[in-house]
């Protein structure tokens, strides 16, 4: 019973009108903008997922915003949200997508190191500031990537903005689900790994984003890690966990928080 009722609080899908069908739309969506854009496609260490697309803006970039993409740590890619790019890049900045290894053939901790390993790469190829959001399981990374000791000081100083969007904060819920059997958490790395838990670098703002609309679970972690965090919090009206993300595209109050 335990497991069965923390799958249906993170469950969303069913509870979306349409649900089903918005992976389908992304990645469509994601792939008419490649034609139109073509990204550079990077390599930052040898598995076949250490790689991160880099669209460059017309002009000198202004900075760079990395997007990391959620889907629990089991699905999903740079290719499903290419899209997301476009308000960065209408702005003037570079934008990246970093893609990293799924579980079960990763545990989050090493994921987390992936997407650290990802940031160090992109921040030697475009100078200025980096602004780092993420969506869901994208947005505990992004969360993990304002925290001491992740990133080498040389990028980590470098990151003007986080904005962990419908974060993940707090692992332990997870380890009720059936996403544990392949998510293998344990109480030592929902320690390590749970950004509610750890303290976060004094230096880049954070603003955690949630959609009013959304499940209680996820309202609750975007709040327990503004909590946490001292952050400032939005909860976006009328938007749930599929379309919150959908102000990265143009200027809005979701891309503001992002880049200023």
């Amino acid at each position: 019973m335990p497991e069965q009722k923390h799958a249906k609080a993170y469950t969303n899908s069913a509870f979306i009108p349409g649900g089903e069908g918005f992976a389908s739309r992304w990645a469509a969506t994601a792939a008419a903008f490649r034609a139109a854009r073509p990204p550079e496609r990077l390599a930052y260490g040898p598995g076949p997922r250490n790689w991160a697309h880099l669209f460059l803006p017309r002009r000198a970039a202004r900075g760079l915003v990395v997007f990391v993409h959620g889907g629990y740590w089991l699905r999903f890619g740079p290719d499903d949200f290419s899209h997301l790019a476009a308000g960065a890049l209408a702005a003037g900045f570079a934008c990246a997508l970093p893609a990293y290894t799924l579980a079960p053939a990763a545990r989050i901790a090493a994921i987390t190191a992936e997407v650290a390993q990802a940031l160090a790469m992109l921040a030697a190829r475009v100078a200025g500031p980096i602004h780092l959001a993420g969506h869901s399981a994208g947005g505990h990374l992004a969360a993990r990537m304002a925290c001491d000791g992740v990133l080498p000081e040389a990028v980590a100083g470098r990151i003007a903005r986080v904005v962990p969007i419908s974060p993940v904060a707090d692992l332990a819920p997870l380890m009720l689900t059936a996403m544990q059997t392949d998510l293998r958490l344990d109480a030592a790395e929902v320690a390590a790994e749970s950004p509610v838990y750890l303290p976060r670098r004094s230096g880049p703002q954070v603003h955690v984003w949630v959609g009013g609309a959304e499940r209680p679970a996820f309202l609750a972690q975007a709040g327990a890690l503004a909590t946490a965090w001292g952050s400032a919090l939005t909860v976006e009206p009328a938007r749930h966990h599929f379309d919150v993300i959908e102000g990265l595209q143009q200027p809005s109050p979701l891309l503001s928080a992002l880049i200023g």
